[in-house]
């Protein structure tokens, strides 16, 4: 997610903003003390700047991870409203207390009548936001651009060509922009883990995805107050182009920390990617992977595969797929012995994925917002 970046020297403090010493926690990065029309610092002490050799520290403040933010905000005992907040407005502290004067929804029917009176209306700090991030990058210059490349992600469009074919441009004519929003860490560039060379772009920053996927395509709506109808018929954009995705990165987030325990190995790489069916002439989408490269006369090793489902009853042809892509990756010469399969799902689970699951032959794990939020225990691999 984006990150704000404090340097200091032995005289002087380098921060995206006031020296009041109040921290907001807003993003993105070199920004968390920022006020907008204050005169940026920041590259006093960049990599290039003479002042460089006089950096003492470099303090990176991080917006707060899902569990972090569902205690924050007060809903972790609610996983299912903490994880739509979280798709939403991200782990910015300033949003709930600045932004909001610390109105949050109280149960997971308050969340539709919350959302209208906050981030889609026209009256809260929160409704343009998303428009003001990118231009208060010092970097960024020509925010129709920018916008233009946030909007292809959003729509799905996670390639460097996809991108380039939504805003009509050439692939390489979005090297600066892309390269700018990575830096800016509005943009995360996200390797294939089994395919080298390949990647996909994400955007990091919640609002952001939000704005992009479900209130620019509807802005001057929303601007008449129109975000109670805007919201009713945005159901299936929210959920195939901000929960969705954003449940995904949840999910790695998820065995980067708490998940790990499942694991009977050492943690390994997480990330995501794709595997190629060559006989069925697909490809199968893995949402969740954890792998570690070989070294020595150890083969490359996978410890586990996993596919995230935000509104979708999982059943047993996603527990298929991934042992098909399984035994895909052993026949490409990689240990998968002890590689669990894992099925994350925010709607749950059918009866007979359950069954499979609670027969514990084939390190099957059922993960869902419970689950990830702590409120349970997954079965651990057998």
């Amino acid at each position: 997610m984006a990150s704000s970046s404090v340097t200091t020297c032995c005289s002087c403090v380098s921060s995206s903003g006031s020296s009041s010493g109040q921290l907001s926690g807003r993003t993105p990065r070199y920004r968390s003390w920022k006020r907008r029309g204050q005169p940026r610092t920041g590259g006093l002490l960049a990599s290039t700047a003479p002042l460089r050799g006089r950096a003492q520290m470099e303090l990176v403040v991080r917006p707060f991870g899902y569990r972090a933010t569902a205690d924050f905000w007060g809903v972790a005992d609610a996983p299912a409203l903490a994880a739509r907040l979280h798709a939403v407005v991200g782990g910015t502290p300033a949003y709930r207390r600045q932004f909001l004067g610390d109105d949050v929804p109280g149960s997971l029917e308050e969340f539709d009548d919350w959302i209208c009176r906050t981030v889609l209306s026209p009256f809260s700090p929160l409704f343009r936001e998303a428009r003001y991030l990118p231009a208060e990058e010092a970097d960024i210059r020509d925010t129709a651009l920018y916008h233009s490349v946030l909007a292809a992600v959003a729509q799905g469009n996670t390639t460097r060509g996809g991108i380039a074919g939504y805003i009509g441009r050439k692939s390489v004519d979005i090297s600066h922009p892309l390269r700018v929003l990575e830096d800016s860490h509005l943009l995360a560039r996200e390797a294939d883990i089994f395919r080298a060379g390949k990647s996909q772009y994400r955007i990091t920053e919640p609002l952001i995805n939000f704005y992009e996927a479900v209130m620019r395509p509807a802005w001057a709506r929303l601007e008449s107050g129109q975000a109670a109808e805007v919201w009713g018929q945005s159901a299936e954009r929210f959920a195939a182009q901000v929960a969705g995705p954003h449940f995904e990165a949840v999910c790695r987030e998820y065995m980067l920390g708490p998940g790990r325990s499942l694991l009977g190995s050492t943690l390994g790489e997480v990330g995501c990617g794709v595997v190629t069916d060559p006989a069925a002439r697909r490809q199968i989408q893995v949402d969740v992977a954890v792998a570690e490269p070989g070294s020595g006369g150890r083969k490359p090793a996978v410890h586990l595969l996993g596919e995230a489902k935000w509104g979708t009853i999982m059943g047993l042809s996603h527990l298929e797929r991934l042992a098909r892509a399984r035994e895909l990756l052993a026949g490409r010469g990689m240990d998968t012995g002890q590689c669990a399969l894992a099925c994350f799902s925010a709607a749950g689970f059918s009866d007979a994925l359950r069954g499979e699951a609670a027969r514990g032959g084939d390190g099957v794990l059922l993960i869902g917002v419970d689950e990830l939020y702590g409120e349970a225990v997954p079965a651990p691999q057998r």
